[in-house]
């Protein structure tokens, strides 16, 4: 089995909350799997390797929006192609924000998206800063959010629903969903960073990709210890929110 090429996007301006160590986090799971796995720094088109087997696109800051925006715009064919091919790609915060329609600010501009997933993001009244519990295919997924805007208009499946906290928000009536689901593209507002904090959507991930390279996922016995102390704490969350254990 050849070495998993991990693709983490924009690193220094899309890490904030944690959130490029994702990339990390499957490099790691993957190793303890018996499968070698390289992360590729993309911090331009230049950068990106001829294979590639997973993405991994962080969140930034609003300060950065316009920046970054320039940067993934020269790379709009290719991420397409990546999302038309299969290939699993984790978008988190203002990195799936990014690949909508377009992000609408407090001040009224706009500033626009890549159009590869449908929706838009839209200002909220009051930054949401808290944890949140879904129910998910993937089993429960807990993580902080940290935004400013509701998403709108997504037409793809969501992540999940939400049990505690704002998910997509409640911008227009919709309510009750966090992130999306495209194809083999998850797109999420839960940061900690997520993968870490819920290893079954990180073995997912591993496993489609293993799956497009024709080999089988099953998670090494040091991830097996570790996934223990990840649903410790994800019960502590839920038990502390009302909700009951795992």
């Amino acid at each position: 089995m050849r070495a998993l090429t991990i693709v983490s996007v924009l690193p220094e301006l899309l890490g904030t909350n944690g959130d490029a160590a994702n990339a990390r986090v499957l490099a790691q799971r993957a190793r303890w799997a018996g499968v070698d796995a390289e992360i590729i720094p993309v911090r331009t088109a230049a950068d990106l390797p001829e294979q590639i087997d997973l993405v991994v696109i962080g969140s930034g800051s609003d300060t950065e929006l316009v920046a970054v925006r320039d940067i993934l715009a020269t790379m709009t064919e290719q991420l397409r192609a990546w999302c038309t091919a299969g290939i699993p790609i984790l978008a988190v915060g203002t990195g799936w924000e990014l690949l909508s329609w377009g992000i609408e600010l407090g001040d009224g501009t706009v500033v626009e998206g890549l159009g590869i997933v449908t929706g838009r993001a839209v200002p909220r009244s009051a930054r949401v800063t808290d944890d949140l519990i879904v129910d998910s295919r993937f089993g429960r997924l807990v993580g902080f959010e940290n935004h400013a805007r509701d998403y709108v208009g997504g037409e793809a499946s969501p992540l999940g629903r939400v049990r505690s906290g704002t998910g997509n928000g409640a911008a227009r009536g919709e309510t009750g969903v966090e992130g999306l689901v495209m194809g083999n593209l998850v797109c999420t507002h839960l940061h900690g960073p997520v993968l870490a904090r819920n290893p079954s959507l990180a073995d997912h991930l591993l496993s489609t990709a293993l799956a497009r390279a024709g080999a089988e996922y099953v998670p090494g016995a040091r991830a097996v210890a570790v996934d223990e102390t990840a649903k410790a704490g994800r019960n502590q969350l839920a038990v502390a929110l009302g909700l009951t254990a795992e």
